[in-house]
């Protein structure tokens, strides 16, 4: 049973959390906007769509948020305690730092294994949701972002084409073709107008055309016989104004849904990321054993030759340069260089083939790894926040957030330095998935001790006693010379 102690800490601990949590999560949302605004704007999408695409994506940042909302809540509360001199209570109880911090850390290991289950079971649905609605917006959406002078095939049964857009959200057209699309049986129709609007229609699932001077270009070729439709004439007609509309409901309300993409590592859970990472290091090796059959067929007869010879005497110069003629030597050496330089630019290129698989394989294991990492960066988040709280004693939205934030920037600049190298090839991903929590345990295994132990560590009279003997050094002789 939590006793009376235990439930006040684990109540002011959550009161700042839920609030820091709302504040973070906001704040990732406007970045996920800014980011995807250029998606977004004039693509035809209904505000519950984008608020389910920011919903997906803002799902996928909360392993980033929560161990920042641990860092700034645990600093924050600790902070509290000590600013009311609660701590110092406590103490004089005969409670100890660590029996207050008991309670926290079970809570946050709590969350921290709340973090992989949520990491491995949903946060790959959502990723598969966020990520086929970007692509069907980036692939049906454009079709009603119309570029001048190009034709647009993307609207359903039409091909269109308009030569100059202008005005407010450019609605002002000039210079129009539309083509209905119909198959050889069918009657066929055209439309070509000098000037054009659209109008905001009262459907949102039709796009509304208002068509000015042009003509109406028809035949009548459905059912009749090929001979007969080669007798048929054209009907054109002439208008004045023609009001078209376009049935863009397949776009507006199906494609946005509609999941294309089924198969990428982040729509995979913990368990499932280890077939891939097998299936991808197993081509990996085949590849690389590819690649390098090929270059050592380009080097085969100097490889065979050196092979030929590697057990029996020294090999001996076939030819003595100085009884070669000087044309003929510069030709050999001129082919020499040419064939390394072939080579090395062979190996150039394999290299660069080899790297996206490689690459690929990197992330998989990291997205893998960071899982558990992410969990693990909670509980020493919270031992740097409890620790660095008790020991500044300061509660509310100051000095805490501060120290939270450049905490949190090193562990940022840290991860992504490390994942980049480990893009690269240069490192392991295992290694670079927990290198950033390995630099960071000591320094919260060293708060703590501070804080257990009492340190004055953020005392300015503490570092002014300390090297006041060096500031004398420098300040005596001043002082000397002023009462000469």
């Amino acid at each position: 049973m939590f006793k009376i102690l235990d439930r006040y800490i684990i109540k002011t601990f959550f009161g700042p959390f839920f609030f820091i949590f709302s504040v973070l999560f906001f704040i990732f949302i406007v970045n996920i906007v800014w980011i995807q605004l250029g998606q977004f704007m004039g693509k035809g999408l209904t505000t519950l769509q984008i608020m389910k695409l920011l919903f997906y994506l803002g799902v996928n940042v909360i392993s980033m948020v929560l161990p920042l909302t641990i860092l700034l809540a645990s600093i924050m509360s600790f902070g509290e305690f000590g600013e009311r001199y609660e701590l110092a209570a406590m103490k004089a109880a005969g409670i100890s730092l660590t029996r207050v911090m008991m309670p926290l850390l079970g809570v946050v290991t709590f969350l921290a294994i709340l973090l992989y289950l949520f990491s491995s079971n949903i946060i790959p649905d959502f990723q598969r949701k966020a990520k086929n609605m970007l692509f069907n917006i980036a692939q049906t959406k454009p079709a009603l972002n119309f570029t001048p002078g190009q034709f647009i095939d993307q609207i359903p049964g039409y091909l269109v084409k308009f030569d100059k857009i202008e005005g407010e959200d450019g609605r002002n057209l000039e210079g129009i073709f539309i083509h209905k699309k119909a198959s050889t049986f069918e009657n066929q129709r055209s439309i070509v107008a000098e000037k054009g609007k659209f109008v905001t229609p009262p459907n949102k699932n039709y796009l509304q055309l208002m068509l000015f001077n042009g003509y109406v270009v028809e035949d009548s070729y459905a059912g009749k016989s090929e001979n007969v439709r080669l007798k048929q004439p054209d009907q054109a007609i002439k208008f004045d104004t023609l009001v078209n509309h376009f049935d863009v409901s397949e776009l507006i309300n199906k494609a946005i849904e509609q999941e294309k993409i089924t198969e990428d590592y982040r729509f995979e859970n913990f368990n499932e990321l280890f077939t891939t990472i097998d299936k991808t290091k197993k081509e990996n090796v085949k590849l690389v054993n590819n690649i390098s059959n090929e270059i050592i067929s380009q080097t085969n007869s100097a490889v065979t030759y050196m092979d030929k010879n590697k057990s029996k005497a020294p090999v001996k110069s076939q030819y003595k340069l100085d009884t070669i003629k000087t044309d003929k030597k510069l030709e050999m050496i001129y082919n020499a260089h040419n064939r390394l330089n072939d080579l090395k630019a062979t190996i150039d290129s394999k290299d660069q083939e080899i790297g996206p698989s490689v690459k690929y394989f990197n992330k998989v294991v990291l997205y893998q790894q960071r899982m558990i990492s992410y969990s693990f960066t909670c509980i020493i988040f919270f031992m740097i926040g409890a620790s660095l709280g008790s020991i500044i004693r300061k509660g509310g939205m100051g000095v805490p957030v501060i120290v939270a934030i450049v905490i949190f920037i090193i562990f940022y600049v840290i991860n992504v330095g490390f994942e980049n190298v480990a893009w690269s090839g240069k490192m392991s991903p295992y290694l670079a998935a927990w290198l950033p929590n390995m630099i960071l345990f000591p320094f919260g295994v060293l708060m703590t001790y501070k804080a257990l132990t009492d340190s004055q560590l953020f005392d300015s009279e503490k570092y002014k006693a300390f090297f006041k003997p060096l500031i004398q050094v420098f300040v005596k002789n001043k002082e000397h010379k002023r009462y000469q």
